[in-house]
This record gives structure tokens, sequence and C-alpha cells, in this order.
């Protein structure tokens, strides 16, 4: 069988950071200006484009209608040489601080005003959230972070088993807690939510096409540090000192003297048997002698 070394953890889904090639998944968006909310035009729930109108205010001292027609009038005059570019980018530019717009293309997950509200440059209005990048980030305590690297695989079990890599390992420890952060992609549609908390593995190390044997046939407390199994031979139970590899899920990897894929083993009770004990094989449910052996020393 192939066994896995993980690193397991608990994460949290959360909106992509920001890239040297993308800009963060979310954003808060504020309002430019002091100034009074005249129209809110999206609502939460609802998918919005990047630029799309969000939020229109008036400031103190400009109202969103009197900027546009500003515009409107420098953009007729530029076009009949009577405005200087300068003029009109001035006037654009004070309109865009009324019309407040999505950055990024997503969708709206809270709207914080309605019409009519006063707001502050640092009033929060509304939140977007591209849903389709988000990834898993969780904290690895510092003594298993040291097998992490970007790239190993990433698992996130469930009724819908979530496979993806790691993108980012911390070079830091956090002061506080003594973990690193670190944080995989989830696939779009992955069908997680932000600040949903999930069970997750970190694949460090694979033993493909392993023998293994049931971890409580390998006995490891044997005295000069070695680990044996006991294999059925004929009529006897016979002690073989073996190597062991990688674990999971009660199997172990073993390599020893004479081991195969189908070598028979002791499993309870293997302990407290002494080599070359003579033993004889019971069928547990009719308490007859078993007419073929099953295989506990398995390959797969």
């Amino acid at each position: 069988m192939t066994l896995h070394r993980y690193v397991r953890g608990y994460g949290v889904v959360e909106p992509a950071p920001a890239t040297p090639q993308r800009p963060a998944a979310a954003a808060a968006i504020a309002a430019p200006v002091n100034g009074v909310v005249t129209q809110v035009a999206v609502a939460a729930g609802q998918r919005v484009e990047r630029g799309q109108l969000l939020v229109e205010l008036n400031s103190s001292t400009l109202t969103e209608s009197y900027a546009e027609q500003q515009v409107t009038r420098l953009q007729r005059l530029y076009a009949e040489h009577n405005a200087s570019l300068k003029a009109l980018q001035s006037a654009q530019a004070q309109l865009a601080l009324l019309r407040v717009t999505a950055p990024l293309g997503g969708t709206v997950v809270s709207v914080n005003v309605k019409p009519g509200a006063a707001v502050e440059s640092s009033t929060v209005l509304a939140e977007v959230i591209d849903l389709d990048r988000l990834v898993v980030r969780t904290d690895i305590p510092e003594a298993d972070a040291s097998q992490l690297k970007p790239g190993e695989p990433l698992q996130v079990p469930g009724a819908t088993p979530i496979s993806t890599r790691l993108v980012y390992v911390s070079p830091t420890i956090s002061a506080s807690d003594g973990t690193v952060m670190t944080w995989g992609n989830l696939p779009a549609k992955s069908g997680l939510r932000p600040g949903q908390y999930v069970h997750l593995r970190i694949v460090t190390a694979t033993e493909p096409d392993a023998l293994a044997a049931p971890s409580e046939s390998v006995i490891s407390s044997i005295a000069g540090g070695r680990s044996v199994l006991s294999i059925v031979r004929g009529g006897e139970a016979i002690r073989v000192p073996v190597e062991t590899g990688l674990q999971e899920a009660g199997w172990v990897a073993v390599t020893g003297a004479g081991l195969r894929a189908g070598t028979r083993v002791v499993t309870v009770g293997a302990y407290g048997l002494p080599d070359r004990t003579a033993i004889q094989i019971v069928d547990s449910s009719s308490g007859q002698a078993a007419p073929s052996p099953s295989l506990d020393v398995h390959k797969r």
C-alpha cells in the first residue's frame, strides 16, 4: 500500500491575500470623503463587476449631480479646445470621489449604510469578496512546521474531499503562540465559505508500494531497540526483526528477511508471545482450525 506522513491541523477559510500577480480577493470599501449617502446601488448577496457603482455621496462642498454636470460641461469644452485637460481631469477626480465603485469583481457580502446616512472618510460602506478565490489558512506548531514547504499536498477531508497544495509557509514564527502560518489555494466552487473552520492535513512524506503490517502486530520494545513481527510458519510463531517506516490508519511499513505480501502475522497478543511458540490457527466464527489463511501482511 501507499503510506503517508501527515502534519494535521485546523484551518480557517479566508479570501485569498494579495500576491505579486493578483490583488487581494476581498475589499472593505471606505468612503473617500466626508459626506452624506444619496444612493446605495447594490444589496448584500449581489454579484458585481469591477468598476460597478456601489454607493453615491454628496460631500460637504459638492453634490454628485453638480460634479457630473461639471464633467459633462468640461468634456464639451475640451473637445472644442476651450478647456484644459488638467481642468477636465480635476473634475473627473472630484466626481470619482462621490461615486464609490467596486475595486474587484465578486459578491457583496455586506452593505453598511443607507441613503441619508452621514459618513466619514473612514466609514466602511460595503465589503466585496471574490468567492472563487479562497484559501485555507492554518497555524502549524513550530516543531511540525520544519517539515513543510510550498508545493506539498494539502487535503481537506469531508463528504466532498478537497485536494490542493501549500502555497505559502511563513519564514517567521509567531512570538505569541510559537506557530508558523501556512496557506493553500482552494479550488473555485469548493463549497467552503469565508470564516469556516475545517480539519486539514498536509502530506510531508509518501512511501509508495510499501509492504505493510497491522500496527498492533509490530512489537517495538524488544531489548536493543529492535522491532519484531511474529510470523506464522507451519505450526509456529517465529519472531523476525523488522525495520519500520511510515505509519497510517493502523498500518506500518515493514521490511525484513522472509517477509512478502501474504505472510500471516500474529496481531492480538503478539507482545507476550515467546519466539517459536507452537500455535494453531482457529477460525474465530466456528472455533475450528481455519482451512485457509487470511492475509494479515499484505500489499495493495
